[in-house]
């Protein structure tokens, strides 16, 4: 209040002295007809209306118009007017001074509101920016009263959600925001203002549902508070939308991974058991088979068993590996060695296929020996698998910096670009190879999750017709 009225004082000083330099001026330095000296009036008027407030552009006419009378109107001296028609030219002179102060003073306000409402927009816009950053509805409604304290400049915030039954705060000063407060606002429909303790609440409306209720400790326009609460209503529907969808989406997935998981299962475990039941049937219905023939039964059986066993344990490797419920070990180990030992496990489903191996001299990196070959193994029973018989693989190890980087690459039909992101999944089997090879998709999912493990990375570049490089590389340990 005491700044208030000292400005007040201190426009209305400045006025006089303006009036008083320009009487100076013109009596004392410059003589000038009166038309002269009332236009210069009239332009200080407006100066002072378009920079202060009304009262100082009319205190300013007034006085203006006195001292025009008295300094330049005759007679000189006195307030008395000779002709006339200097009452006209005075009348004239003080009705346009406060015409045109009060347009200046009404342009002003509008110029202020407009720069007001403006960054009100600014204010909302960016509100709702940052609405938009959380889809957890949790997430959001803890977010929510700090958002509001940052965007509208107020002290506190409580936001109240009935199905909820909680209230999300921020700020210092929410003793006012209580629980009354907010569930009556709900009950009103419409915003309330109590101007006396600054305090502001609208109802948080989706169309003709009110989700809630939002209080602040501060000034708001009721134009604000009412697209403020619509912004957040919204932001509240979107997020349980989104939490909905995801969740739908979750099961979908689900359904899907578990009919993926199943036809996997049931097609890749029903050819070894009807193998080993065939088998077996011959065996039990005919006691008088040759030795030869017996023994070739009896090999197929061993083999279906051991192909149903290495099944199941793919399965429990996948579900281990993505439970992180295992350990490296890591250990200095001769780059060759390691090549060697997983070409001659692999070396049944290879000998149709000529290999190039090319690896530098006398390699030694730190890995876990089992598990990378693990994955060299899966790449080489792929390549193979994949491709004509007599076509070569070709294994290459390469040092580049601080990583280790081995490739497998064969001739096969290649695999089309929008498939290889995707190979890297469980169950997944390339469209036009699931029913061509026998195959579960775990094997180059569980390729990927040993190469991540040891901190490196897995892909593959292909061409359709042309063939497919696999790859992987794996930081040098000391």
């Amino acid at each position: 209040m005491k700044t208030s009225f000292a400005r007040t004082v201190g426009h209305l000083v400045g006025c006089t002295a303006g009036v008083v330099a320009i009487v100076l001026l013109y009596t004392r330095l410059l003589h000038v007809n009166p038309t002269t000296v009332a236009l210069t009036f009239l332009v200080c008027v407006l100066i002072v209306s378009s920079l202060w407030s009304l009262a100082a552009s009319l205190y300013m006419a007034v006085v203006a118009a006195a001292a025009f009378n008295y300094y330049f109107l005759p007679p000189i001296g006195t307030f008395a007017i000779a002709d006339p028609q200097n009452w006209v030219a005075l009348f004239a002179f003080l009705a346009t001074a406060l015409v045109a102060s009060e347009l200046s003073e009404r342009a002003r306000k509008l110029t202020d509101e407009a720069i007001r409402r403006r960054l009100e927009l600014e204010r909302l816009y960016q509100f709702s920016q940052q609405l938009l950053t959380a889809d957890n509805i949790l997430q959001l409604l803890n977010a929510i009263p700090q958002h509001v304290i940052h965007a509208f400049g107020v002290s506190a915030a409580a936001i109240y959600l009935p199905e909820k039954g909680d209230i999300y705060r921020s700020g210092a000063e929410t003793r006012d925001l209580d629980a009354d407060h907010l569930k009556s606002v709900i009950a009103r429909g419409e915003p309330i203002v109590d101007s006396e303790r600054h305090l502001s609440f609208t109802p948080l409306k989706m169309g003709v549902k009110t989700v809630g209720t939002v209080g602040v400790s501060g000034s708001l326009s009721r134009q604000t508070l009412e697209a403020m609460g619509s912004l957040i209503a919204i932001a509240i529907e979107r997020a349980n939308a989104v939490e909905t969808l995801s969740r739908s989406e979750a099961s979908r997935e689900g359904e899907q991974l578990r009919s993926a998981v199943l036809d996997s299962i049931t097609h890749e475990f029903r050819t070894p058991l009807t193998s080993i039941k065939a088998s077996i049937t011959s065996l039990m219905s005919n006691m008088n088979l040759a030795p030869d023939d017996r023994f070739e039964l009896m090999t197929i059986i061993n083999e279906e068993s051991d192909r149903l066993n290495r099944l199941v344990g793919e399965a429990a490797e996948v579900a281990q590996l993505e439970s992180h419920e295992f350990e490296l070990n890591p250990k200095p180990v001769v780059l060759a060695e390691l090549i060697e030992n997983a070409v001659t496990s692999v070396k049944q489903v290879l000998d149709k296929h000529p290999l190039d191996i090319r690896l530098p001299q006398g390699a030694v990196v730190r890995l876990d020996f089992d598990r990378i070959k693990e994955v060299l193994v899966q790449l080489l029973e792929n390549a193979a698998k994949y491709s004509e018989s007599g076509t070569p693989i070709r294994i290459t190890g390469e040092l580049k910096g601080s990583n280790l980087l081995i490739s497998v690459s064969d001739q096969g039909s290649g695999i089309e670009d929008m498939e290889q992101g995707l190979i890297f999944d469980k169950f997944y089997r390339g469209k036009n190879q699931r029913y061509r090879v026998q195959g579960t998709g775990m094997g180059l999912a569980i390729a990927r999750a040993i190469v991540e493990a040891h901190g490196g990375k897995i892909g593959v570049t292909s061409q359709v017709g042309r063939g497919s490089v696999f790859y992987f590389s794996l930081p040098v340990r000391d």
